[in-house]
């Protein structure tokens, strides 16, 4: 696993106990490397939500391992794991989930100020990001007065704020038309193969599956299929 940024070993997910229990996750393993971008497809009900949950810390499996930048996080308390999301991953939503009374950068500072990093280093990063990303003009303005593609970049800034060693992304086109649904996802991926991260994304978008190293297929909770774009 040397090398590997997200390893997902024989998890398994079950909702209820006895005849009213449900199986939403079997068996599903995944290993994700630095600088691999992998999409998630599925119909809806397939589990592709559960899974991105156990990957992100923030739903614990019923059985497997989850080891992120070779931490086995199932080991960890609740307070180790809350502080290893905000370090090592960076989430990115479906509806960006911007705080409406905060601007652009000061959604960015809010990340750093929670992990307890220096202003001024953040006041830096927080510039760099918003101008690698088109949004030095919108600095200073509120998730209202922005665009849809706008709101989702400010997103993925906000995501990768703290250096994360993994980006998870839960339909992030959903709210986007399809040029602005693809500049966002190759923004994505550009930066996960510049910063030799890792990034998985949930999508039901198959306009957007051209740009991903892999696509993983989850079907009645298990992987159905794998197809490389290499």
């Amino acid at each position: 696993m040397m090398g590997t940024k997200l390893v997902l070993d024989n998890i398994s997910k079950v909702y209820g106990d006895g005849d009213t229990s449900v199986k939403v996750l079997d068996r599903v393993s995944l290993e994700v490397k630095p600088g691999e971008f992998i999409a998630v497809a599925g119909p809806s009900g397939s589990g592709k939500s559960t899974f991105l949950s156990i990957a992100g810390a923030l739903l614990s499996p019923s059985s497997g391992r989850v080891i992120l930048d070779n931490i086995e996080v199932n080991k960890l308390s609740s307070k180790k794991m809350n502080q290893l999301r905000l370090e090592k991953i960076g989430f990115i939503f479906q509806s960006s989930n911007l705080i409406p009374y905060l601007t652009v950068k000061d959604q960015l500072l809010l990340i750093t100020e929670l992990a307890g990093k220096k202003k001024q280093q953040a006041e830096t990063k927080a510039k760099q990001l918003l101008e690698r990303l088109g949004l030095t003009h919108r600095a200073h303005h509120f998730p209202e007065s922005l665009s849809g593609g706008e709101r989702q970049r400010a997103a993925i800034a906000r995501a990768w704020m703290n250096n994360p060693e993994i980006i998870l992304a839960d339909e992030p086109t959903a709210s986007l038309d399809s040029e602005r649904g693809r500049t966002v996802v190759k923004m994505l991926a550009d930066e996960v193969k510049l910063r030799e991260k890792a990034a998985i994304m949930v999508t039901h978008d198959k306009r957007m599956l051209d740009l991903c190293d892999r696509v993983i297929y989850i079907e009645d909770g298990r992987l159905s299929e794998t197809r490389s774009n290499n």
